[in-house]
């Protein structure tokens, strides 16, 4: 589309709130044309079908105007753009089974939207096992040239983000949020290398704040944008099982890595598999399930996660990289005290590389759950000591190690959860946690 009148008018109706892809097309086909739309302003609202859709035409098209202006201004900064879904460059899997958004802002490359992916989801309150899956598969598939698609979500999004960035592999990254507002804040860092090593996708307005709304409208994106998605530990109600059940509507597969019984976080995933989800293990798993996936990959490929760790491995047997690894995401959390809120400073002067949004706050605004990566009216996530014991044995040293902190609060605090029926004691003085009250019968 090159007429710039046109790609104007399109810009505002894409923006325009209550307006969305369904009814946003069938106005342009209505009316011939997005610019023809707004020629034809008070009618617009007689043919709408909703109730606020008519009251945001008559009340609020210039909200859709200022958006616009602000999303053309964002569009002139370096490795920026819009993607309008009428040209020729706009992702075409997109067009597979959903309907497109209008517009998608993105930072980045945008070549990666238009090589074959994987879509790797799952819990944000991620065992450390699960953490390590995650960003195995997502360096195994950035060695067989094929592009990690997820939502750079805290747990198992960012893991699998991390492991294609360090083997230098595409990574796109889709958000629920603005795209000028980092969210979760604490991944400032990684969505800084992704914008430069990757792609940044999202199809919101500039400014707008990670309501939990959102999030299935990120998932389908995900969903769409890949060949196959991977469900890397999830609970039942995990927004990763939307994520899999849109990509069966859309025809991709979908691929569950099993984990403990005991683990709530695992539930999602044996769910999955037995609704005919393919267990994996590997990426030969996924490959032989996907040929055009086969056709992007090397011979040389390495699978990820050559076996799934086992009950009886031990957590010394855990590399010194691992080790430092774990410890510096969870020592801050378990020792964080009421001054020490945020692992990144808040200061509205700090240079973040990303614009502010049209209300003048920059991205790390926002509520306690913005910055801890939880959507808004979610709860917190369970205390950083039993998500860091996973569900295999683990001996108290072990865990001080990786957490960072002494020991004798490490005994403390597992006593403590001894006594609620979260943890049993096991020979040699290991621990490992339980399910309680649970029948398997």
């Amino acid at each position: 589309m090159e007429n710039t009148a046109e790609r104007s008018a399109w810009l505002r109706l894409a923006l325009m709130p209550h307006i969305g892809a369904e009814t946003f097309y069938e106005l342009c086909r209505h009316y011939g044309s997005a610019a023809a739309v707004w020629a034809a302003e008070e009618e617009v609202a007689a043919v709408l079908p909703t109730r606020p859709a008519q009251e945001a035409w008559r009340n609020r098209r210039h909200e859709a105007e200022a958006a616009a202006e602000a999303a053309l201004e964002w569009a002139e900064q370096e490795n920026c753009r819009l993607l309008f879904a009428c040209d020729k460059d706009f992702p075409a899997q997109l067009g597979e089974g959903i309907t497109p958004p209008p517009v998608l802002f993105a930072r980045g490359s945008t070549e990666w939207l238009h090589r074959p992916a994987v879509a790797i989801v799952g819990s944000r309150h991620a065992t450390p096992q699960a953490m390590r899956i995650a960003g195995e598969f997502g360096e195994a598939l950035a060695e067989a040239g094929i592009v990690t698609v997820s939502g750079m979500a805290a747990g198992i999004d960012s893991a699998a983000h991390e492991g294609a960035l360090r083997k230098s592999g595409g990574t796109v990254a889709v958000w629920g949020t603005g795209i000028d507002r980092v969210y979760p804040v604490a991944n400032k860092s990684l969505a800084h290398r992704i914008a430069e090593a990757g792609c940044i996708l999202s199809e919101f307005p500039l400014g707008t704040r990670p309501l939990a709304g959102n999030f299935p409208r990120r998932n389908r994106l995900i969903a769409a944008l890949s060949s196959a998605v991977l469900v890397v530990e999830a609970a039942l109600e995990s927004g990763s099982l939307i994520t899999a059940r849109l990509a069966v509507e859309m025809g991709r597969d979908v691929f569950a890595v099993p984990g403990s019984i005991d683990n709530p976080h695992s539930k999602g995933c044996h769910a999955l598999i037995k609704q005919g989800a393919k267990l994996t293990e590997t990426l030969a798993d996924i490959l032989e399930e996907c040929p055009l996936l086969q056709e992007a990959a090397p011979s040389k490929a390495k699978p990820a996660a050559q076996r799934l760790p086992e009950n009886e491995r031990s957590e010394f047997l855990r590399s010194k990289n691992e080790r430092s690894e774990f410890r510096q995401n969870e020592r801050s959390e378990f020792l964080r005290s009421k001054n020490e809120q945020r692992e990144f400073p808040l200061s509205k002067s700090e240079s973040s590389g990303f614009p502010p949004s049209p209300n003048g706050q920059n991205e790390f605004s926002g509520s306690p759950n913005e910055r801890s990566g939880l959507p808004e009216n979610e709860p917190q996530a369970e205390p950083p000591l039993l998500r860091a014991m996973g569900y295999d044995a683990i001996h108290p040293d072990t865990l001080a190690q990786a957490l960072g902190i002494p020991a004798a609060d490490v005994y403390a605090e597992l006593t403590m959860l001894e006594i609620h029926g979260e943890v049993a004691p096991l020979a040699g003085g290991r621990y490992q946690r339980i399910s309680p009250n649970r029948t398997r019968k």
